[in-house]
Formats: C-alpha cells, structure tokens, sequence
C-alpha cells in the first residue's frame, strides 16, 4: 500500500479563489440558468404563433412567429447580460454579508493558534450553522483553557510531590553518613522504604488518573455496582479495623454500565479515604441503590471538620482536606484519591456530589448510568 503524504502546511497551499468569489459565481451561474430555462420555455411558446402574415378582425395587423422571435431573443440577451451584472454584484455583496462572520472565526483561530485562548467570538444573532459554529469554538476554547490551566498546576503539583519523596530520601542518606556511629541502620532503611512507596504510590495514581482522564481502551459492560463495591469494602476491612473504625454498609443491587476496573478503582478510592481521613472511634457508611435513571453510590465518614467551600476543591490534584501534606510521614494520601475518582465519573458520564458533613467528615454521592436491559 502507497503511503499517506503528510498534509502540506497552510504557507505551502496554493492560492485559489476565495470563498466569497466562489458564492458571487455560484449566485451569478444561478441566475443566468434561470434566465437560460426561461428564455427556452419562452421560445416554446413562441412555436404556437402562425407563421406567414397573420390579420385581425378590423384590417390590422399582428405580428407573426418570426417577428416575436426576432424581437424576444434581441431583448433576451439583454435580459441575460443584465441577470449576469446584477448576479455579480449582487452575489459579491450578498456573499460578503453572510460570510463576515467567519472573518471574526478566523481571527478567532489565529489569536488561539497564537497561544491567546482567552478571546471569545461571541457572535450575535439567532441561531444558525455560523453562530453554532461560532458558539462550539467558543466552547472548545473554553476547554481547551480550561484543560491547559489544570495541566500547568497538575504539572507543577506533581513535580513537588515526586520531588519530595527523594529529597527525603537524600536528606535521611546524608544524616546517616554525617554520624556513621550514630546512625540505625533499620531505622534508615524503615524510612527510606516507607518514603519509596509514598513515591511509588504516587507514580501509580498518576497513571491510574491519566488513564482515567484522557480515555483508554476499556469497554463498558452491565455489571452490579453494589458487588463491585463489597469487594473494595473487604479488601478496606482490615486496616479500618485496626485503626478502630467501623464500616457499616447497606448494599442494595445498583445495575450500571461501566469498566469493572475503573469502577473498582473509584469505590476502592472512596472507601480508602474514608478510613484514612477518619478518627480513632469514628465509622464509615457505604451505601448502594439507585433511581430508575442511575445507580448511585453513597460514602459518608467521620472526621475531622471541612471547610463546605474547599470540599467542592477535593477533586483537583493534590489537594487535600487539610492543606497540603509535607513529608513522608503524612497520612493525607497522596492528594489523587478523589481526583481518579472524578476523572472515572467522567469517563462514564456520571455525576460526583462532595459535601462536609456538619459534624466532619464527607459525603461522597456517587451516580452512574444504569444499565440497558437487553431484549430478548
């Protein structure tokens, strides 16, 4: 198979006619056809007069075939060149006017190529293919601002957190060699291990919410929102027990559509922070169900008190509910937890509610697509 060429960039194209010139043609060409197919069906009709002298009632006389077609196809022509120059201008002036607003467009699109993505076209009107055209750019700049701020403060929020990890690690090598009598070497080795699976921990939540965030190749399929859950549940069981919180669950049958594996990274995320983020003595509610439109996904828990303005923050990157955590020691997490468990909402079209509670803690409502019965 002959390969594709690459696509010659735009200073390379060949200069052609414009847009407007095309339309002004394509209005004049219209135009003269018309006149072309009414000058025919005229001189059809003009089959039907007699030939030869033609007289009428009273001794006058009336023109015969060949007069009217001598007369008609004179005239005809001038009709024409008149259709022709009124199809120009007119078509120039008509084309111009519905195609200004396509030069607010294109200085759109050049001030975008640019790197400005802060300029709307805004274009007035009532609804039509430019002002829809005009209105989806707008939107797509939007996003695409939108989407360039978060990579410019994930990229500066992840390049602390991975940088962290190491410079703990440098620091804890350079005071052991500082004092080589003094040093314990278990210990040592206890804190750098802990800090290399903070970074390690760290690494796999980046990809974990890269994949959720830009698409992958994973397929939806019927599954039980509810089953998923209980098993993210067990897996949380164990460490809530030792740190003395209770789990109480209420798992009602929640049918979705979604990829098992993403959606039991979300549920295993949720249940996680709740243990994490919670108090000796304090519990955590997971509760399934669902409308007739969703199935839903309800984690409440105890805990420390959250500002009701900064629990809608939860879902950047490395945000946490109390600031941002420093050093290998913290037991904030890694600060992606809820933001892998926002990007796997999207990627199923669901929606994510995070409120504090009054006495502290969360509430995280989870809801996704019920699944499609299929017909037998």
């Amino acid at each position: 198979m002959p390969r594709a060429e690459a696509s010659a960039p735009p200073s390379a194209r060949p200069h052609g006619l414009s847009v407007r010139v095309k339309l002004t043609l394509s209005y004049a060409g219209f135009l003269l056809v018309a006149g072309a197919a009414l000058f025919a069906v005229g001189f059809l009709l003009l089959r039907f007069v007699p030939e030869g002298n033609v007289y009428v009632v009273g001794g006058g006389w009336a023109p015969n075939r060949t007069n009217l077609i001598e007369v008609f196809v004179r005239y005809s022509w001038w009709a024409l060149a008149g259709l022709l120059v009124f199809g120009l201008v007119g078509g120039w002036l008509l084309a111009g006017r519905m195609l200004q607003p396509l030069d607010r467009i294109t200085d759109a699109a050049r001030r975008a190529r640019d790197g400005s993505l802060d300029h709307r076209i805004a274009l007035p009107g009532a609804r039509d293919e430019l002002t829809e055209l005009a209105d989806a750019f707008d939107a797509m700049l939007g996003r695409v601002q939108q989407t360039l701020d978060e990579e410019r403060r994930f990229a500066a929020n992840a390049s602390h957190e991975l940088r962290t990890p190491h410079a703990i690690i440098r620091t804890i090598v350079e005071v052991a060699r500082a004092d080589p009598d003094g040093r314990d070497v278990d210990e040592v080795l206890r804190r750098i291990a802990g800090t290399n699976d903070r970074a390690i921990a760290i690494t796999e939540a980046l990809l974990a919410l890269a994949r959720a965030g830009r698409g992958g190749t994973w397929t939806l399929e019927p599954l039980d929102l509810a089953a998923v859950v209980a098993e993210a549940v067990d897996e949380e069981r164990a460490d809530a027990a030792a740190a003395g919180i209770r789990i109480d669950t209420s798992l009602t049958a929640a049918p979705a559509r979604g990829d098992r594996t993403l959606l039991g990274r979300l549920a295993a995320n949720l249940v996680h922070n709740a243990v994490v983020h919670n108090e000796p003595g304090g519990w955590v509610s997971v509760t399934t169900g669902g409308t007739a439109h969703a199935a839903e996904l309800v984690v409440a828990n105890t805990g420390p008190a959250v500002d009701p303005a900064r629990a809608g923050t939860l879902v950047e990157p490395f945000v946490r509910g109390g600031g941002r955590a420093r050093g290998a020691e913290s037991a904030g997490g890694s600060g992606l937890g809820l933001a892998i468990v926002a990007a796997i909402v999207r990627a199923h079209a669901g929606t994510l509610d995070i409120s504090a509670r009054p006495g502290g803690g969360l509430l995280v409502r989870v809801e996704l697509p019920r699944s499609v019965a299929r017909e037998d």
